[in-house]
């Protein structure tokens, strides 16, 4: 357990959160002597980034809690997989499939992908695979089954009998047109099996059924074991209530929709739960990412190029603050996480609850001397034409004789995700530059200079050596352009490293016949 003057005064919100939580509910959940986390997940596609970012997030409160005080806890993983079908999600095969059950549950169409016996069962099963890689602890539970099962049935039965607060809470938040068809029952057709939103005739209180307008057909069901469902916004404050949920965050744009369902909670008989509201990710234009767009990048492509430590830093980082999320970010979160890792173990306790990392290794973070960034490494495989990790060890090796695969592990596997992030994502986009006369004149000159560098020189030495070679040849009022010449010859890039280091570590020769090849100069 933390130090409690330790607990109160950290302003690292996952703490933030979880203080307010016990503090809100404290009666609550000392009658019950846990605390029930929720989140939220849609069926339709397949689990994306916010997903992720949603669990990761949670978690990272709950082993806050852990700090604080022994207690059961329950993180909900729901699936909203009794939904209809409204489109069909880009990149799916057999797409003519979920064309002729538009409208359907998820659960009631087959998968397209030919693995399981529904397209919700499918995407249910890859989201539980998808956590269970990243090694959340949750309790998945799908809206299909606990309908089905009867769960739900006590619930449901509430809210009918509740109807006429539920209705006062939900119409004014309506157009008018759309008030005089709103029921928070929807029927499941027991002709089509599709989930209709059509206009409630009639209630029986007492036996527990509805009847609808059906086009001019009348539907008479029960509302129990799956015959109908609810109104997402009804169907939240109808999972609250009924699992005792005290907390749930959720995107911003549900913000309203969440106030509206802690209204319809409270009618149910229950407290809400606490909330929480981030931020949406951007894409590089600045718009919101979507799933059928597919636009920013998948976890996927995040994992490809960079760690899931890297991406859970990502997540913890000003989740209320709006934040762009596409492939050219990650080199800088990847940075940021290296930074971080570097800077805990000087650090004090309280300064550490301060640190992502703590958060993002529950506590304990590795301890690895971090030796390079990550750009540095994109740009040796650029100088050296890397293939494979191998080629990077060789440089690393001999920079940093003690170091080496098996005793550090984050760098091993920063060569990979370097090299695949390199060949997808930086190799396309390089333009060299072919220097004027006088540019090759400048560089030329720097080459000759490192003639006389040895390779032992100190990195600060050397650029201090290349600053010098600037400021002699016109470059002394401006000697950003001096190396911005460097990276666009060398790499191909407006941006680089830090020379003396480059130089020091890819090697002095090295540089100089890196140099010439650019310059088509031969030996």
């Amino acid at each position: 357990m933390l130090d409690n003057n330790l607990i109160q005064s950290t302003s690292s919100w996952p703490f933030v959160e979880i203080r307010k939580l016990l503090k809100d509910r404290k009666d609550l959940i000392k009658s019950k002597n846990k605390i029930i986390f929720q989140t939220g997940y849609g069926p339709s596609g397949l689990p994306h980034i916010g997903t992720f970012g949603e669990v990761a997030r949670t978690s990272m409160m709950i082993n806050a809690l852990n700090h604080i005080q022994k207690i059961e806890t329950d993180l909900i993983t729901f699936s909203d997989d009794m939904d209809g079908l409204r489109k069909v999600p880009d990149n799916i095969p057999n797409d003519k499939l979920l064309h002729e059950n538009i409208g359907k549950p998820l659960t009631s169409i087959p998968d397209p992908f030919k693995k399981y016996e529904s397209f919700g069962t499918h995407n249910n099963e890859m989201l539980k695979d998808f956590l269970n890689k990243f090694k959340f602890k949750f309790n998945f539970q799908s809206s299909t089954k606990n309908y089905k099962s009867g769960k739900f049935n006590d619930s449901l039965l509430r809210v009918m009998e509740k109807y006429e607060d539920i209705m006062n809470i939900v119409l004014p938040t309506l157009r008018s047109e759309r008030r005089k068809t709103y029921s928070p029952f929807l029927p499941i057709c027991p002709d089509t099996g599709k989930v209709l939103e059509i206009p409630l005739l009639e209630m029986d209180k007492k036996n527990g059924e509805v009847t609808f307008d059906n086009n001019g057909k009348k539907i008479k069901l029960e509302i129990l074991n799956g015959k109908c469902k609810l109104q997402w916004k009804v169907d939240w404050a109808m999972r609250w209530f009924t699992f005792d949920v005290d907390f749930e965050m959720y995107g911003k744009d549900l913000s309203e929709s969440a106030i509206l369902s802690s209204k319809i909670c409270r009618a149910l008989g229950k407290k809400p739960p606490n909330g929480f509201a981030y931020e949406l990710f951007l894409d590089e234009k600045g718009e919101k990412i979507s799933k059928s767009k597919g636009n920013g990048i998948s976890i996927e492509q995040w994992l490809r190029y960079a760690s899931p430590e890297s991406l859970s830093l990502y997540m913890y980082q000003n989740p209320k603050r709006a934040k762009k999320l596409y492939s050219d970010v990650v080199p800088k979160a990847v940075d940021e996480y290296l930074s971080f890792i570097e800077s805990y173990p000087k650090q004090n306790l309280k300064e550490q609850l301060l640190n992502p990392v703590w958060h993002v290794h529950n506590g304990k973070p590795p301890n690895e001397k971090i030796v390079m960034p990550f750009s540095m490494l994109l740009n040796l495989i650029g100088s050296s034409n890397a293939e494979n990790k191998d080629v990077l060890w060789k440089f690393i090796k001999r920079f940093y004789k003690d170091l080496n695969p098996e005793n550090s592990s984050i760098l091993d596997s920063l060569t990979v995700y370097a090299i695949n992030y390199f060949k997808d994502k930086v190799e396309p986009k390089k333009k060299f530059k072919v220097p004027n006369k006088n540019e090759k004149e400048v560089l030329v000159k720097l080459a000759e200079k490192l003639k006389d560098v040895d390779q032992t020189t100190k990195p600060e030495e050397i650029q201090t050596i290349v600053y010098s070679v600037g400021k002699e040849n016109g470059y002394d009022k401006n000697l950003r352009d001096w190396f911005i010449l460097i990276y666009e010859v060398l790499f191909g890039d407006k941006d680089g490293p830090r020379m003396g280091f480059f130089i020091s570590f890819f090697g002095v020769k090295e540089t100089i016949n890196l140099i010439n090849e650019k310059l088509n100069i031969k030996k």
